[in-house]
C-alpha cells in the first residue's frame, strides 16, 4: 500500500510538472503569435513607409521635372528641335533587341523616300543689294561742289539712293458741297441740288484712313490704345481718350454684320481646327482683379479662314454647341473638353502629332532611350509631310503617299508604345507621353483618312500668336463687349495674313464700301473672297 501511495504521489507530481510545462508552452505559443503579429504589423508599416518613400520619390521626380520645364520656359530655348546626340559609329548596348531592328527599318524607309521622290532644293544664292520698289516716290537732292566750277563742263553725275522716312502727319479734310437751286416753275416750286456726303460713320470726326490706322496699330502691331493716343498727340492733335474709345466702338459696330457673314462661312467648312487661349477682361462686378475669359479660335484650312470668338469660360459646351449638326473633320489639341467629339456621330476627331511629340520632347531628360526612339519615328512622319509639300502634291497624291510611307511608321510607334508602356512609371514624363498617345491613338491616325487633312493643328496655333503678343502689350480687354470686338478684328486680320493681304488697305476698302454693298454680296468683302485687284 505504501508503494502504491508513493507511485501515486510520483505520478501526480509528474502530471503537475506536465501541466506546468503545457501551460508554459501555451504561454510561449501565445507570445510567439503575438511576436508574429507584431512582426507582421511592422512589415506592413515598413511596406507603407516604403510605398510612401516611393511616392515621395516619384513626386520629387515630378517636381524636379516641372522645375526644369519652368526653367526652360524662362531661360531656355523655345524650339523643340530634336537632334540625336549619340554618335552613329559609337558602340552601344541596346536597351531592347527590337530597338535596333526598328531603327534599321526606319533608315530603310527613309532611303526609299529619298530614292523614290526627288526633293527640290532652292538655290540659296546671294541676291545682292535690294532694289527699291518702283512705286515709291523719289525726291531728288542735288549736291553741288563747294569749289568754284566756273568754266567747267559737267560730264556726268553719280547717284546714291537711300530709303527715307517722313514722320506721319495729320491733316483736315474739308468737304465743300455747293448748293444749287433751280428757278421757280409754273407752280412756284424750286429744286435744290447738293452732292451727297458719303461717309461710313457720319458722326465720327475720324476719316476712314485714320480709323484703319488705329485698328491696324492695335491689332496688327499690338499697340495699346494709350500708345496710339500718344502717337496722335505727337502728330499735333490733343485727342481725349474717351473720343478715341468712341471711334473704336463705332468702327467695330460698322463691321459686325460682315463678321457674322464671316462666322457663317467658317462654320460651314467641313474641316476645322479648334483651339482656345485665355484673355483677361475687366469686369465691373470684380473689383481689384480681372475676369479670366477665353478666346476660342477656329481655323478652316481649305479656305484659309480664321475665326476668333470670345466666351467667358473655358467650357466647351457653348463654343462648340453648333457641332450638334456638324459633319466633317475636327482637329484639336489634347484638352479634355474635346474628348467627347470622338464619340459624336458624323464627326471625325483628329488629334495633333505636334502635341504628342511635345510630351516625348519633355521626357528626353527622364528617359532618353525611349523618348528619342519615338521622336526619331515621328521625324519620319514629318519628313513624309515635307516631301508632299515640296513636291506640291494634290490631296489624292498626298493621301497615297501617307498610306505607303506613314502608315507603317505609325504602326511601329503603336507597337513600341504597347510593349514599353508597362515597363515605365505611369506618372513619369515618359509614362505620361505613352499614356497621352494611347488615349488618343485612333484620333492620331485619323489624318491618314484624307489628303486634305493635316498631321497637326499648328495652323490654328499660328493664327493665335497675334493674340498672345497683343495681350502682353494691352494686358486686358476693357469689357466683355470689347473682348468680342478684339476677336472680330483678329479674325479679319489673321485671315488677311493667310491670303497675303495688307490688313490696313483691306480695312480702308471695307469701311468705305460696306454701307453701299448689297446684303447678298457682302461676303465678297471678306479677305478670303475679295478681289485683290480692288485693293491695289
Amino acid at each position: 500500500m505504501e508503494k502504491n501511495a508513493i507511485l501515486e504521489r510520483e505520478l501526480a507530481r509528474k502530471n503537475k510538472i506536465l501541466q506546468e510545462r503545457e501551460t508554459i508552452l501555451q504561454e510561449r505559443e501565445i507570445t510567439i503569435q503575438e511576436c508574429e503579429t507584431t512582426i507582421q504589423k511592422k512589415n506592413i508599416t515598413l511596406e507603407e513607409k516604403q510605398a510612401a518613400i516611393n511616392k515621395l520619390a516619384t513626386d520629387l521626380d515630378a517636381a524636379n521635372f516641372q522645375l526644369e520645364q519652368i526653367r526652360r520656359m524662362i531661360y531656355g530655348a523655345k524650339r523643340e528641335r530634336f537632334i540625336p546626340t549619340i554618335d552613329a559609329h559609337q558602340m552601344k548596348m541596346e536597351f531592347e533587341p527590337q530597338t535596333l531592328e526598328i531603327e534599321q527599318l526606319v533608315s530603310k524607309e527613309r532611303e526609299k523616300i529619298r530614292v523614290n521622290y526627288t526633293r527640290t532644293k532652292q538655290n540659296k544664292k546671294h541676291q545682292g543689294r535690294l532694289e527699291f520698289p518702283s512705286h515709291l516716290p523719289v525726291v531728288e537732292i542735288i549736291i553741288n561742289p563747294t569749289e568754284d566750277t566756273t568754266g567747267m563742263v559737267c560730264i556726268g553725275k553719280e547717284e546714291t539712293r537711300e530709303l527715307a522716312y517722313s514722320p506721319a502727319k495729320l491733316h483736315v479734310n474739308c468737304y465743300i458741297r455747293p448748293i444749287f437751286i433751280s428757278k421757280e416753275d409754273e407752280t412756284g416750286s424750286q429744286k435744290q441740288v447738293i452732292a451727297p456726303l458719303d461717309r461710313p460713320i457720319p458722326k465720327c470726326m475720324a476719316s476712314t484712313e485714320l480709323l484703319a490706322m488705329i485698328f491696324a496699330n492695335k491689332y496688327v502691331f499690338h499697340m495699346p490704345l494709350y500708345r496710339i493716343l500718344q502717337q496722335i498727340k505727337q502728330m499735333g492733335f490733343d485727342l481725349p481718350s474717351s473720343t478715341l474709345g468712341s471711334w473704336v466702338k463705332l468702327g467695330a459696330e460698322l463691321l459686325v454684320p460682315l463678321f457674322e457673314v464671316h462666322r457663317l462661312h467658317v462654320f460651314r467648312e467641313c474641316y476645322q481646327m479648334i483651339d482656345e487661349s485665355p484673355i483677361k477682361v475687366q469686369d465691373k462686378n470684380l473689383k481689384g482683379t480681372c475676369h479670366q475669359g477665353y478666346m476660342w479660335v477656329r481655323y478652316a484650312p481649305l479656305s484659309k479662314s480664321a475665326l476668333f470668338e470670345y466666351y467667358p469660360s473655358r467650357s466647351a459646351k457653348d463654343p462648340i454647341s453648333d457641332l450638334n449638326t456638324f459633319t466633317g473633320f475636327i482637329q484639336t489639341d489634347g484638352y479634355s473638353g474635346y474628348t467627347y467629339l470622338a464619340a459624336r456621330e458624323g464627326i471625325t476627331h483628329l488629334s495633333c502629332w505636334a502635341h504628342a511629340r511635345r510630351y516625348f520632347d519633355k521626357a528626353l531628360g527622364n528617359d532618353y532611350q525611349r523618348a528619342s526612339h519615338v521622336m526619331k519615328l515621328i521625324q519620319v512622319l514629318y519628313s513624309v509631310e515635307a516631301l508632299a509639300r515640296e513636291a506640291n502634291m494634290t490631296s489624292i497624291e498626298r493621301h497615297a503617299l501617307r498610306l505607303e510611307k506613314s502608315l507603317p511608321v505609325i504602326n511601329e510607334i503603336g507597337q513600341y508604345i504597347y510593349n514599353e508602356k508597362s515597363k515605365v512609371t505611369p506618372k513619369s514624363p515618359i509614362g505620361k507621353a505613352f499614356e497621352y498617345c494611347s488615349n488618343r491613338w485612333i484620333s492620331l491616325q485619323n489624318y491618314l483618312k484624307e489628303g486634305i487633312l493635316e498631321i497637326d493643328s499648328n495652323l490654328v496655333e499660328n493664327a493665335i500668336r497675334p493674340l498672345a503678343l497683343g495681350r502682353k502689350n494691352y494686358l486686358f480687354a476693357g469689357s466683355h463687349d470689347a473682348a468680342k470686338n478684339i476677336g472680330m478684328f483678329y479674325s479679319f486680320f489673321a485671315t488677311c495674313k493667310k491670303h497675303d493681304i495688307e490688313p490696313q488697305a483691306w480695312l480702308i476698302y471695307v469701311i468705305k464700301n460696306i454701307n453701299n454693298t448689297k446684303s447678298s454680296e457682302i461676303k465678297n468683302l471678306l479677305p478670303q473672297f475679295i478681289d485683290k485687284k480692288l485693293l491695289a
